[in-house]
């Protein structure tokens, strides 16, 4: 049933998403470049990168740490009380913290008024609770032998949206400037899409019912002494037989610490260096102009796509652990690779 797609959501959150990230770096950039205007061409731009720097270490310490507060609580109550409820309110946090960038951009207020807006939308969720409600209702709408591939398809639609809203985004921050002052657009056009999410999960969308196990089927025929259905793929491992009747196997609780590490450190330096990037982008030697900004960030949601498709492939072919092993090794090396970054075209490379 189309009604339980959480496609739609996904996709106009993504692109709204892409749009701001976009219009955000620009309305920074440009009120520390007015705020310094006074300062020689070669100071103002360690000033500028200064300024810009301190106000996303802020930004994104309160949009990260402000979903600690809601995020348990949020989540507990999708599960009792209604599964659109992370998903919803998120959504409505987003609405009122973009708000408040166009406000902004329209009253000339100061620029830690984002602050707030960071706040406000962590509170609410942020994408911790949303990203989590999604991935719930994404579930509860496949088998267990399609799972996965529902939850990549998820996350394929997520890279597709975030790349188009980032290639478009540049061109609507400076397209209708000779008629609106630069990012008004851009940012309705980011409220529009959070708007259309929101109505659409509230009167659209539907909760899809979980879909039953092939063992829970055959439980329910035996009871009243019918025949087993057949079952395939992996629901039928699910069955009991002779082959299943051994303990299964317990991975070492030393492998799952080990993985855990992995992952909290992979993350970490994925969020750095995706967090400081953007910063030298505005400067020498680089120098980007909005559609180039809109261009590098559509680079790094190109690596949903390859990353779909690379799993979709090697995985016929290799061992989990060593997929693992691949990314990692591959994004090390374009972080390597970025750190050196002197023209445009190693910037593509390394991304």
């Amino acid at each position: 049933m189309m009604r339980t797609w959480v496609e739609p959501v996904v996709a106009g959150s993504q692109l709204a998403s892409a749009f701001y990230d976009t219009a955000l770096l620009l309305v920074v950039k440009n009120y520390y470049n007015q705020t310094n205007s006074t300062a020689p061409s070669h100071l103002m731009q360690d000033a500028q990168q200064k300024a810009v720097s301190n106000f996303y270490i802020i930004y994104n310490l309160v949009l990260g740490l402000s979903p600690l507060v809601s995020a348990y609580g949020l989540s507990k109550l999708g599960d009792k009380v209604h599964r659109k409820i992370p998903i919803c309110l998120p959504l409505l946090g987003y609405l009122g913290s973009k708000s408040l960038l166009l406000l902004l951009i329209l009253l000339d207020w100061p620029i830690e008024v984002m602050y707030g807006a960071a706040a406000f939308n962590g509170l609410t969720g942020g994408f911790t609770t949303f990203w989590a409600g999604i991935m719930a209702l994404g579930s509860l709408g496949s088998s267990e032998s399609r799972r996965s591939l529902r939850l990549i398809i998820i996350e394929l639609v997520y890279g597709l949206a975030g790349f188009l809203g980032s290639m478009a985004s540049g061109y609507l921050f400076v397209g209708f400037s000779d008629r609106y002052r630069e990012g008004t657009v851009l940012v309705s056009c980011s409220i529009a899409c959070y708007a259309f999410c929101l109505l659409y999960s509230i009167f659209v969308l539907i909760v899809p019912k979980s879909a039953p196990s092939c063992t829970a089927k055959a439980k329910g025929v035996e009871e009243v002494g019918g025949q087993v259905p057949a079952c395939t793929g992996a629901a039928e491992s699910a069955l009991p037989s002779e082959s299943s009747s051994k303990a299964p196997v317990t991975p070492s609780k030393l492998i799952i610490v080990l993985l855990f590490v992995a992952a909290i450190l992979y993350d970490l330096a994925v969020v750095g260096a995706m967090n400081v990037l953007p910063l030298f982008l505005l400067r020498e030697p680089l120098s980007w102009n909005a559609v180039q900004i809109g261009y590098g960030n559509a680079a790094g949601y190109a690596i949903f796509i390859t990353s779909f498709l690379g799993v979709f492939v090697f995985s016929k072919y290799l061992r989990d652990i060593t997929m693992i092993i691949i990314g990692v090794v591959s994004f090390t090396v374009g972080v390597i690779i970025m750190a050196f970054v002197r023209w445009t075209f190693l910037f593509y490379i390394g991304e």
